[in-house]
């Protein structure tokens, strides 16, 4: 039932166009922000908070072993599904031993009262500006690069993932979207789409009630940006999956993996809520190997 919420809300959006902040144009600039005198960038895991307007907002941020603050560093920021925090969607994804390895920033944002403000679920918050915000000071302060700035989330994070991508126009290359869904602006006008190319890696279980949802969404993003099909990659797709690739006018790209027995949940993931680990993939795998391959395109 923790997704109930979310995707009725995206429901009531497509009939309603979006009556809570679904406007169609790119995020105002962030309000002012305050970081706290003692932060200084460095290895290791810190529980930080950044003040965006009157709000102090929480995040976990992994910095790994490697991680030299006089050097550009690729960030990953995960959005949590509702009701969750950035804790467990640290525990979900195992982001940060592939960040140890691969030499990344990982960032852990918490919603206000366990959701994101996804359009109509689940809150009120300025999520949009807070996480435009969010990125602007870890490229100033912990140096991330800004040509390699990703999201990714689940549920109600992977909702608000294409809201990001449509709003916070040019800080994110790309998008991860598990089990989440560009549902809510189906009936705004085929302005609410980046004005930057954002490439798109999105993972859709055929158990999940809300499958049809995500499709249809994926349908009208796709159709919005002029995308057209490609040939699929040279690795081999699991039996019984499906992967298909798309290139859209704007020079982003769209892969869409089809899970026909995948439930709500994220693929491959063996801890943490929503973990399917039978899944026959490994979402974070794929979704670090195509944030590799799609750096911010200026």
């Amino acid at each position: 039932m923790r997704r109930t919420i979310a995707v009725l809300a995206g429901l009531v959006l497509a009939l309603t166009g979006g009556a809570c902040g679904g406007t169609g144009q790119p995020a105002a600039p962030p309000t002012p922000t305050e970081r706290p005198a003692t932060e200084r960038p460095a290895a290791g895991d810190h529980e930080l908070t950044l003040r965006h307007g009157d709000v102090e907002r929480r995040y976990l941020l992994h910095a790994p072993p490697g991680y030299d603050p006089a050097r550009p560093t690729a960030l990953v920021i995960a959005l949590h599904f509702f009701p969750g925090s950035g804790a467990g969607m640290r525990d979900l994804t195992g982001l940060d031993a592939r960040a140890d390895r691969e030499n990344f920033l990982v960032a852990y944002p918490d919603g206000r009262h366990g959701g994101f403000n996804a359009l109509i679920c689940c809150g009120d918050a300025d999520d949009v500006g807070f996480l435009s915000a969010l990125t602007a000071h870890l490229v100033d302060t912990w140096r991330a690069d800004p040509d390699r700035v990703y999201l990714t989330g689940i549920s109600n994070g992977g909702d608000l993932s294409f809201r990001l991508a449509v709003e916070a126009t040019g800080l994110f290359a790309a998008i991860g979207v598990v089990s989440g869904g560009y549902s809510g602006p189906l009936t705004e006008p085929d302005s609410y789409v980046p004005k930057r190319p954002v490439s798109v890696i999105t993972f859709v279980g055929g158990q999940d009630r809300y499958a049809g949802i995500f499709h249809d969404g994926l349908r009208t993003w796709q159709r919005r940006l002029g995308c057209r099909p490609v040939a699929g990659k040279k690795s081999a797709v699991p039996a019984g999956l499906s992967r298909t690739e798309a290139r859209c006018a704007d020079g982003s790209d769209v892969t869409v993996w089809s899970l026909p027995e995948m439930g709500h949940s994220w693929p491959g993931a063996t801890s943490g809520e929503l973990a399917a680990p039978d899944a026959g993939v490994t979402a974070t795998d794929l979704i670090l190997e195509f944030f590799a391959a799609h750096p911010r395109r200026t």
